[in-house]
């Protein structure tokens, strides 16, 4: 069965990367949530996906710039204000754990620190999964393969995926050189005889981010590993037409 993971959690619906979006992609039946981390001023693993706050939140500036009792005064809802009258925050990464454990969901959790170079990012992070003995249920993903193969180092036990999003000849072979089980491609460069391949070479394969019902039918007849999408609750109705017909 091919995987559905919520982009940032319900993102085409909820405001991205908040526990409402998070939330809502439970509720629809996602199997697992997609997310991005990034460290504050005073070294707590937040979840946004943006260097600055300036597009998803009330506030201007850098993440790395405020501490987390600052970055939680902001408004992470403010462009959803008519649909969500409750002001979200930018949730640490402790947060959605605690909620991780009332449930089975997958976390895929994204390295932000292709621009930012956070240093301590990964050890944080894996200390977190280690905490929460969620070790089974994270994949950690990143552009940045250097840190990628840093969290391999620390942890070989917690599968990573190199995200990538210009064509890679025979990706599943460079995925195995890091010691990567995964592969998060773009779905641009993702055909469907590179996603068979590389899954027939033991390659996870989860392209990102699928919003298109064609695309969706596509990956779900190729019997694609998982895919990333902003509206988990359309992904699941196509996936239930599919197994109905």
């Amino acid at each position: 069965m091919t995987f559905i993971l919520a982009h940032r959690g319900s993102a085409g619906t909820h405001p991205e990367n908040t526990m409402e979006a998070f939330y809502e992609a439970e509720r629809v039946g996602a199997d697992g949530i997609e997310l991005d981390v990034q460290l504050t001023k005073d070294g707590e693993v937040v979840v946004i996906h943006d260097e600055s706050v300036d597009r998803t939140t009330n506030g201007k500036g850098f993440v790395k710039d405020y501490t987390l009792k600052e970055i939680k005064k902001l408004e992470a809802n403010y462009k959803f204000k008519k649909k969500f009258l409750k002001k979200n925050r930018i949730p640490s990464l402790v947060e959605v754990f605690q909620w991780l454990k009332g449930n089975e969901l997958i976390c895929n959790i994204e390295l932000k620190n292709s621009i930012m170079d956070y240093e301590g990012l990964e050890e944080k992070v894996i200390d977190l999964i280690e905490k929460y003995e969620f070790e089974d249920r994270v994949i950690i993903s990143s552009f940045n393969h250097y840190s990628l193969v840093a969290c391999y180092r620390i942890k070989p036990t917690i599968e990573i995926a190199p995200l990538y999003s210009s064509s890679l000849y025979m990706p599943w072979i460079y995925a195995q050189s890091i010691r990567a089980k995964g592969i998060h491609p773009n779905i641009k460069v993702a055909r469907d005889e590179i996603i068979v391949e590389a899954m027939r070479n033991g390659m996870a394969v989860r392209p990102y981010t699928i919003n298109n019902e064609k695309q969706m039918k596509r990956l779900f007849t190729i019997g694609c590993t998982a895919f990333v999408t902003d509206y988990p609750e359309k992904a699941i109705r196509v996936r239930n037409d599919i197994k109905k017909s």
